[in-house]
């Protein structure tokens, strides 16, 4: 709340330098001009694996001879024993961002806010504005703001779980080299490395997908910072800081807000509802009492009238046949003014609640995973290592430890996310603007639990 304030206190304050004003027209030319040509970087997949059968051993003699070279050259092979234990213990305690670039400040969210705003004057306040103007201004500016800070948590969000999930995909990989050796051994089946294999070839489905989230994240923000140049807007991603804010101990409303207080803030930050409930009060003064109890008999006739639904009397709209009160045009006015004043009010009222459950359940949400699932994984893969060290539990048992550590990171990314996503909406809602219900939760995109394997 406190940032989203400083931000609305500068809005009358920030201007456009005079180079920047000079240089925008030329640069929206160069952008709308068809000659002008921006390369698109080419996409790049990771290796999709090895579907070949491994060549079985002639005899017992052979598969001796193999076990041994194995034996002789573990300590050197690629994801290894060695290696493996090496791997697992070089992986992040509790996020997987991907390196900011070196020599480079993450580009912070007032940073994009006032690179958005360079190209959209119609969110500036002008001194000539009257109050309704200014309001309306100040309704849509905290719409653009909540717009580019769910942007930038979209992007910062998506790039860390690329990384989590090529993290996912290298722990399968390592399963499957070591899959393919115990088979060369004669110690594995061609089912059960299949069956490793496919573990591998899910975890490479996880990585597209989320590469394809990160693309899309880093276009939607790049088209809200008015980035057009594609090598830019490659190079986007490459800016956004490592991680997200970390969820605060407590949420709270805002400052002198309270739980009986929060409907009537946001009741007040609307100014159409406002206007509306003035306009209202003077068209219900020019109504006579008597002819409001007219209609609001005649509403409850038309009402009473109607069939219950699923009945098999044809479903009409309800009817009013007194003409004197359809004629009385300041009447009719009137009522439909307080239908339209109620259902604004009782709108607003309802943003307000929900937007309110929603910060403090992923909060909620956001508190736990961190807190108590991503501890009690972590936990799991030292427990996993101590017993893989001691000979007690299998390689692949330990790698299967290491895939739920990282998607337990995972979960906890995405419930972070939604948390300041929720928080983004909330402050906004204050501001004026309206609350977009998300529906089902933002979680659901996370990616799916890869198999333990064998």
């Amino acid at each position: 709340m406190v940032f989203f304030r400083r931000l609305a206190t500068g809005l009358a304050l920030l201007t456009l330098t005079a180079a920047q004003a000079a240089d925008g027209p030329p640069n929206a030319l160069r952008a709308a001009d068809p000659e002008q040509r921006s390369a698109t970087p080419p996409l790049s997949f990771p290796d999709m694996g090895n579907t070949a059968s491994v060549e079985l051993p002639a005899d017992a003699d052979q598969a001796r001879a193999i076990w041994q070279r194995a034996n002789q050259s573990v300590a050197e092979f690629p994801r290894g024993h060695v290696d493996l234990l090496r791997w697992e213990a070089s992986q992040p305690a509790e996020k997987g961002a991907l390196p900011a670039k070196q020599g480079s400040q993450p580009m912070s969210l007032s940073q994009a806010l006032q690179l958005s705003l360079q190209s959209r004057p119609d969110l500036f306040l002008h001194a000539d504005m009257n109050a309704p103007e200014q309001a309306e201004v100040r309704v849509r500016f905290a719409a653009h703001v909540r717009d580019v800070q769910r942007a930038w948590i979209d992007a910062a969000t998506a790039r860390q779980r690329l990384r989590l999930m090529g993290d996912v995909l290298e722990a399968t990989r390592t399963g499957s080299e070591l899959g393919q050796r115990m088979v060369k051994a004669g110690n594995w089946s061609q089912a059960r490395l299949t069956r490793e294999r496919l573990v591998q070839a899910r975890a490479w489905s996880s990585v597209v997908e989320a590469q394809a989230q990160e693309l899309i994240a880093r276009e939607r923000l790049a088209r809200l910072l008015g980035q057009w140049q594609a090598e830019d807007v490659a190079r986007l991603g490459e800016s956004l800081p490592e991680s997200l804010p970390a969820v605060p101990k407590s949420v709270s409303p805002g400052d002198g807000l309270d739980a009986t207080r929060l409907e009537s803030s946001v009741l007040r930050s609307d100014p159409a509802l406002a206007r509306d409930r003035q306009l209202a009060q003077r068209q219900f003064d020019a109504v006579n009492p008597d002819r409001w109890q007219a209609w609001n008999q005649a509403v409850d006739h038309a009402l009473q009238a109607l069939p219950e639904p699923g009945s098999t009397r044809r479903l009409e709209p309800p009817r009013i046949d007194d003409l004197s009160l359809l004629r009385d045009h300041s009447l009719a006015r009137a009522a439909q003014t307080e239908s339209d004043l109620l259902r604004q009010a009782a709108e607003r009222r309802s943003m307000a609640r929900e937007a309110w459950a929603s910060l403090q359940l992923t909060h909620a949400t956001a508190s736990h995973t961190q807190d108590v699932v991503v501890q009690l994984q972590s936990s799991l893969a030292q427990e996993s290592l101590l017993r893989y060290n001691g000979m007690l539990q299998s390689t692949w048992e330990l790698l299967a430890s290491a895939r739920e550590r990282l998607l337990a990171l995972d979960e906890a990314l995405l419930a972070r996310r939604d948390f300041w996503r929720a928080q983004a909406d909330w402050q906004a809602l204050l501001a004026g603007a309206s609350y977009a219900s998300p529906g089902t939760s933002l979680s659901s995109g996370a990616a799916t639990a890869v198999p333990a394997g064998h």
